[in-house]
């Protein structure tokens, strides 16, 4: 895609994400609630046979994050349960890092924002993903996250775009991100950037209706 094309797109997810921001909570009347430990258990048997998913999940499930019931969101709005990470979003150390996000702006794509300064062009070694399931359908599957455009206004790490049907769907993002930030340039920064790789230990965990 051509570098306008992708700064189009980019500009539109990330007023999404600011629009999912500032009104997240407020989404019109009408989608169901969410029963989180059923739903949880229903994605840990997707899981099965996937042992970066399954232990994700299991973390997520001893964690105490999990509440009992709550609202199902709508695109853009973040997932209910942010993701904690070893650097979390001011890169100091252990803490909350950021949250899964879907999007529906050019067909339905399972996204991740937040961390510590942006995400890195080059992903070499990270690696994130995604693991959902539609409980209206039962269709299911694990996504790596990969698509994001070189640009400040691109805020999002996006998966391709993904045909999951009508529904409830309950995903939970996963893995690893890196990260960089403006330095100055030195022996150690020869382009300017600091980069440093978030490892998730408790996945980003939403249900969003499609």
């Amino acid at each position: 895609m051509q570098l306008r094309g992708m700064r189009r797109i980019a500009a539109v997810l990330a007023t999404a994400v600011a629009l999912a921001v500032a009104f997240a909570g407020n989404a019109v009347a009408g989608p169901p609630t969410v029963d989180w430990t059923a739903a949880a258990q229903r994605l840990r048997a997707v899981a099965e046979g996937n042992p970066a998913a399954l232990q994700a999940v299991d973390r997520l499930l001893a964690s105490g994050a999990i509440p009992s019931a709550g609202a199902v969101a709508l695109p853009a709005q973040p997932f209910q349960i942010p993701a904690q990470s070893d650097i979390g979003r001011d890169g100091s150390g252990p803490g909350v890092y950021g949250s899964g996000i879907a999007l529906g702006l050019d067909g339905f794509r399972l996204a991740f924002f937040g961390g510590p300064g942006s995400i890195a062009p080059d992903q070499t070694g990270a690696k994130l993903q995604v693991l959902w399931i539609n409980l209206s359908n039962g269709r299911s599957g694990t996504e790596t996250l990969l698509e994001h455009a070189d640009v400040p206004v691109d805020t999002t790490i996006r998966t391709r775009a993904l045909d999951i049907g009508g529904g409830m769907v309950v995903a939970a993002v996963y893995g690893s991100l890196w990260h960089r930030w403006s330095v100055p340039v030195s022996d150690a920064n020869p382009d300017g950037y600091q980069y440093q790789l978030a490892t998730i230990s408790i996945p980003s965990f939403g249900a969003v209706y499609n």
